[in-house]
C-alpha cells in the first residue's frame, strides 16, 4: 500500500466528545449549586433535573435512531437527573459502536449527538517477512467491510505478537494504525517489527547428580542452536515449550524412580555476546526408590484375590516407575471385566520407607459408583470417519464409565497422528448415573508426496519418488506407493494397511512389489515381483500373532554364460546359475505365520528390552519344489552409566528346505546388509571353477552382531555419536554343488565363519540419520571380498 498518512492521531479523536459532555454535566451541576440564595432553594431541584419531551439523535448513519434511545435508556416525559445523563453517556459509549458522543439538554429536547466508528477498508500488514499475510489473517478478528474497533485491533496486534513468540521472535512488536479514507472508511494497518529469533545457545542444569547434562539435553524438546541453527526449528526460546521440556524432565525422572525430583526453576538469560539465550534449569533430583513389597487387597466379598494377584506384573527390587503400575491397574481392572464385576476400580496404595528407599505398592479393589457412559460425541473431525476416533476408546454407550480407560483413550487418539490438537473430557449426562464423553479434535495433513534422493556406497545415487497418506479416505487406514531406481535396481511397491479390518481389534495388510535388480558383485540379473495379505492379531500387552498368504515371482536372467571364449573351458558363470536360468520365470504360493513378542517399543523399562521374531513360511512352486522356511530373530538393548551407553545385541538365522527340486540363487540367502566388513554378495558358498565366481548364496545363514553406541565429547546438538562393533556369522549348504562348465567340479558350501571388528560414527543430522562404518575383518576366506568403509544418506525434499 503506498502513500499512506498515519492515522494515530485520530485514533484519540474520540476522546473530546467524553470531555465535552463530563464538561456540560458538571457545569449543570454547578449552576444548581449557585442557585441557592434567600427564598430560591425550590429552585435548586429544578435545576439539578431534567424532563424532555423529545429526544434528537444526530450524526448516526448505520446505527438506527431507536437503537440509541435504548442505549441512552431515558423516555419521553421522564425526570431525569445529572447524573442519569451521565449513566446514559456511559451506556451510549460503552456500546464500542461510536468513535465520540455528546449530550447537550436543549429546553425539553435532548440533542445526543454521535460519531460512528469507520467501517474497514482494507486491512495490511507491513514488516512481516517470516509469517505471511494469509496465516496472519487467521488470527484476527478484524475483518474489512466491518466496524472498525480500537479495541478488537489491540487484541489482534497481540495475537499477531504472540505467533512470532511463538516462533522463538520474543522481541517482536505490532502497532495497529489507521488511515482515513473518504465515506468514513478506514484502512488499517499492522505494522509489524518482527525482531531477530531468540536462539537458546546453550541448556545448562544446576542440582543434577545422577544423569549428565548432554543425557538431559536429549530428553528436552528445546535443542540448543548449532552448526545447523538455519534448519532447526526447536533450538528458539518459546516459553511454552519450556513449560514443556519441564514435564518432559518430571516424567524423565520419575520413571526412572526419582518420585521426589523437582524443577526449583527456569532462567533464560542473554548471553555477553547477546547472541543468544543461557536456559538453565534448576533441578533437585531426590533420591531413587525402588519396589519393595506388592499386595492386592480388596474390599468387596465376591472378589478373588488370588486371581488379582497372579496376574499382576511388577516385582519387588525393580526400580519405581508408574508406568508398569499403570499397566497394573489396566489389567486387573480387565480381569475384573471378565469375571463379571462390574464398577470395580483398582486404586493403588503406596506406602514410602525411607530408610531403604522402597515404595510397597498395595492395589486395593473397590466398588465405584454406578455411573454409565451415556454418548461419546465427536465434534471437529471434518475428515476423519467417528468410527474411527470411537474406536479408540475400549466403552461404548452403555457401558460403566471408567475415568483410566477414558484418558487410556485420549491417549490412543493424541497418538494416531490425524490431529493437531484433541481434547477429551467428561461431563454430567442427562441425569446424574450418566456421563457424556465429549471429544473435540482439530485435523491435520497426514498425507505426502515425495521425491527423494539417496546416496550408499552399496548402491551409488538414486532417486525415488513416493506417496503416503496415513489417514486413507478419513477412515484411518493406510495407504503408501513408491518407485525408485538406484545404479543397480528399479523397484515399485505398494502398501495397504486396514487397522481395524471389519471393525475388529485385527490388523489386515496388503503388500505387493516388483523389482529388477542387477546384482553387485555378480554376472546376473533378478526380476522378482510379490503380492502378500496378511493379517495381524494382539495375543498379549507386548506380543501378536501374524498369518499370511504370498504369491511370489522370480526370474534368473542375464548369466554370463562364456560363449564368447571358445578356447576357455573356465569361462562364464557357474553351471548352478545356468541351469536355474534356464528354468525360467515361476511362481511360487506359501501360507505362514509369525510370532512377535516386542518390549523395546512397547515395554515399560525406558532403558532397554528386548524383540523376538520367529516365523515360517510353507509352500510350493509351479514346477513342483516345495519349500519350508523358517527364521529366527532376537535383538535386546540396554542402557547403562546414566544412559550414556547403549549396547545392543542382535542374534539371526534362517534356513529353508526344498523337496522335489532345487532352491534358486534369490532364494537363498546372503550375508548382504547382515554382517558388516564385506561387500553384498561377497561372502558365501562361491564356484571357484569359473572365471566369474559368483557368490552362490546358501540354504542356512546364522549371524550375531553386537554393538555399543557412546557419546564422544561433541556439543549435543551436533547429534553425533560414536560406536564400536562386532559381526560374525556364516552363510552355507547348497542343494547342489555340481559347480564348473560341465557340472563336474564340486562347489564347497561348508560352514565356515566370518566376522569383523570396526568402529562407527552416528550422526542424527537435519538430512536424516547419517552412519559412517569403518570396518576390518578377522575372520574370513581367501576369496571373500571386503568393504572397509560404508555409509548411506537419504533424505526426501
Amino acid at each position: 500500500m503506498t502513500n499512506r498518512k498515519t492515522g494515530g492521531a485520530d485514533m484519540t479523536a474520540r476522546k473530546s466528545g467524553i470531555m465535552g459532555t463530563t464538561s456540560r454535566i458538571a457545569a449543570l451541576a454547578v449552576a444548581g449549586v449557585l442557585a441557592v440564595s434567600g427564598g430560591l432553594a425550590p429552585l435548586m431541584v429544578l435545576a439539578q433535573s431534567y424532563s424532555f419531551s423529545q429526544l434528537d439523535i444526530q450524526g448516526n448513519q448505520r446505527v438506527d435512531a431507536s437503537t440509541i434511545a435504548t442505549y441512552a435508556g431515558i423516555g419521553k416525559g421522564d425526570t431525569v437527573s445529572a447524573a442519569e445523563l451521565n449513566d446514559a453517556y456511559q451506556s451510549i459509549a460503552g456500546s464500542g459502536l461510536f468513535e465520540s458522543v455528546e449530550l447537550e439538554p436543549r429546553g425539553n429536547t435532548l440533542v445526543i449527538k454521535v460519531q460512528e466508528y469507520p467501517t474497514i477498508n482494507v486491512i495490511a500488514f507491513e514488516g512481516n517477512r517470516r509469517i505471511n499475510d494469509e496465516n496472519i489473517s487467521t488470527i484476527i478478528e478484524s475483518r474489512s467491510r466491518r466496524v472498525y474497533s480500537p479495541s478488537v485491533a489491540e487484541a489482534d496486534a497481540a495475537n499477531i505478537a504472540e505467533a512470532y513468540r511463538q516462533g522463538g521472535r520474543i522481541a517482536a512488536s505490532v502497532t495497529p494504525k489507521i488511515i482515513r479514507r473518504s465515506d468514513n472508511r478506514v484502512d488499517l494497518v499492522f505494522e509489524i517489527q518482527e525482531g531477530r529469533v531468540s536462539e537458546i545457545e546453550r541448556l545448562s542444569f544446576v542440582g543434577n547428580r545422577s544423569f549428565s547434562e548432554s543425557r538431559l539435553r536429549r530428553a528436552l524438546d528445546t535443542k540448543q542452536a548449532g552448526v545447523f541453527r538455519a534448519l532447526v526449528k526447536r533450538d528458539t526460546l518459546v516459553e511454552d515449550r519450556l513449560e514443556y521440556d519441564k514435564q518432559l524432565l518430571k516424567d524423565f525422572y520419575n520413571n526412572r524412580g526419582y518420585v521426589d525430583f523437582e524443577v526449583l526453576s527456569t532462567t533464560a538469560e542473554i548471553d555477553r555476546n547477546r547472541r543468544g539465550y543461557l536456559v538453565t534449569f534448576n533441578v533437585r533430583e531426590g533420591q531413587q526408590f525402588r519396589i519393595g513389597d506388592v499386595s492386592v487387597s480388596s474390599e468387596e466379598a465376591d472378589v478373588d484375590i488370588d486371581a488379582f494377584i497372579a496376574a499382576a506384573k511388577l516385582r519387588s527390587g525393580r526400580v519405581y516407575s508408574p508406568v508398569p503400575i499403570d499397566t497394573d491397574i489396566a489389567r486387573l481392572e480387565r480381569l475384573a471385566t471378565r469375571e463379571g464385576l462390574d464398577f470395580i476400580r483398582v486404586t493403588p496404595r503406596v506406602t514410602r520407607n525411607d530408610r531403604d528407599l522402597t515404595l510397597d505398592v498395595e492395589y486395593v479393589i473397590s466398588r465405584g459408583p454406578r455411573i454409565f457412559v451415556e454418548r461419546i460425541d465427536i465434534e471437529g473431525n471434518t475428515t476423519t470417519l467417528d468410527r474411527v476416533v470411537r474406536r479408540q476408546f475400549d466403552v461404548v454407550e452403555g457401558d460403566p464409565f471408567n475415568a483410566r480407560e477414558i484418558r487410556e483413550g485420549a491417549e490412543r487418539i493424541r497418538a494416531l497422528g490425524f490431529f493437531s490438537d484433541s481434547q477429551v473430557e467428561a461431563r454430567e449426562g442427562s441425569r446424574g448415573d450418566l456421563v457424556v464423553v465429549d471429544v473435540d479434535v482439530e485435523e491435520r495433513a497426514t498425507g505426502s508426496l515425495g521425491f527423494g534422493a539417496s546416496y550408499g556406497t552399496n548402491d551409488g545415487l538414486g532417486f525415488n519418488f513416493s506417496f503416503s497418506e496415513r489417514n486413507f479416505l478419513g477412515r484411518g487406514q493406510v495407504l503408501s506407493a513408491s518407485l525408485g531406481a538406484t545404479g543397480s535396481t528399479t523397484s515399485f511397491s505398494f502398501n495397504f494397511i486396514e487397522p481395524a479390518f471389519l471393525e475388529r481389534d485385527v490388523t489386515f495388510g496388503l503388500n505387493a512389489y516388483y523389482r529388477t535388480t542387477e546384482q553387485d558383485n555378480s554376472s546376473y540379473d533378478t526380476d522378482r515381483g510379490r503380492f502378500a495379505p496378511s493379517f495381524t492379531f494382539p495375543l498379549t500387552e507386548n506380543s501378536s500373532l501374524g498369518l499370511r498368504f504370498s504369491a511370489d515371482y522370480g526370474k534368473l536372467h542375464g548369466v554370463d554364460t562364456g560363449d564368447d571364449e571358445d578356447d576357455d573351458d573356465d569361462a562364464g558363470s557357474s553351471f548352478i546359475l545356468e541351469s536355474e536360468e534356464e528354468m525360467g520365470g515361476l511362481t511360487s504360493f506359501s501360507v505362514g505365520y509369525s510370532y512377535i513378542f516386542d518390549t523395546l517399543n512397547t515395554g515399560l523399562d525406558p532403558r532397554g528390552g528386548i524383540f523376538l521374531r520367529f516365523r515360517q513360511d510353507f509352500g510350493g512352486r509351479e514346477d513342483g519344489a516345495s519349500f519350508v522356511r523358517t527364521e529366527a530373530l532376537a535383538r535386546a538393548k540396554r542402557q547403562l552409566f546414566n544412559e550414556d551407553l547403549t549396547l545392543r545385541a542382535e542374534i539371526e538365522g534362517g534356513a529353508v528346505a526344498y523337496s522335489g527340486g532345487n532352491s534358486r540363487i534369490f532364494e537363498r540367502y546372503t550375508l548382504s546388509n547382515k554382517i558388516r566388513g564385506f561387500e553384498p554378495n561377497g561372502v558365501g558358498p562361491r564356484d571357484l571353477n569359473v572365471d566369474n565366481e559368483d557368490v552362490l548364496g546358501g540354504n542356512l545363514f546364522a549371524v550375531a552382531r553386537f554393538e555399543a553406541e557412546f557419546p564422544i565429547g561433541l556439543p549435543e546438538e551436533y547429534g553425533i555419536n560414536g560406536g564400536l562393533f562386532w559381526d560374525i556369522g556364516s552363510v552355507w549348504g547348497l542343494d547342489d554343488t555340481a559347480g564348473g562348465p560341465d557340472g563336474d567340479d564340486e562347489v564347497d558350501d561348508e560352514y565356515y565363519l566370518r566376522s569383523a571388528l570396526g568402529v562407527a560414527l552416528l550422526w542424527d543430522s537435519p538430512l536424516g540419520p547419517l552412519r559412517f562404518n569403518f570396518s576390518q575383518p578377522l575372520l574370513k576366506e581367501d576369496y571373500d571380498e571386503e568393504q572397509n568403509f560404508e555409509f548411506t544418506v537419504s533424505t526426501t525434499f
